[in-house]
């Protein structure tokens, strides 16, 4: 019986982390496309992401300012494909239509160039 219930807290305890090893869904039906067309939209995402603080953020975008360390330092390994695809479009928006903004976010969340040398490839394919 002991050993039982040593089992199952175990097994508790590898649940509790296995659902923390993905980032969360709520997000994922944003419609990307509708924030990149609209300017008003874009800048306030930027805007969110850039500053300190999240006073000017929606939920979404706070949720994205906490877990972009993270995503840049395990290559985005808790995303699913949906979020993989979402973050390619963005990157690649960012890239080819915003390159001041992008060159912010790189100066604010990798400011030793240690994630830009890492993907270095990745966003030669960004470009168009």
């Amino acid at each position: 019986m002991k050993a039982a219930l040593v089992l199952l807290s175990a097994l508790a305890v590898v649940a509790v982390v296995a659902a923390e090893e993905k980032y969360t869904t709520k997000y994922d039906n944003v419609n990307l496309d509708e924030i990149l067309a609209n300017d008003r939209l874009f800048d306030k995402y930027a805007q969110c992401l850039l500053e300190e603080g999240d006073s000017n953020c929606t939920a979404d975008g706070k949720e994205l300012k906490r877990v972009i360390p993270d995503a840049l330092s395990n290559e985005c390994a808790k995303c699913n494909d949906k979020q993989k695809e979402g973050t390619k479009k963005v990157l690649k928006h960012l890239v080819n239509n915003k390159p001041d903004v992008w060159q912010q976010l790189k100066a604010k969340y990798d400011p030793d160039g240690t994630y830009t040398k890492k993907y270095e490839d990745r966003e030669k394919e960004l470009h168009q």
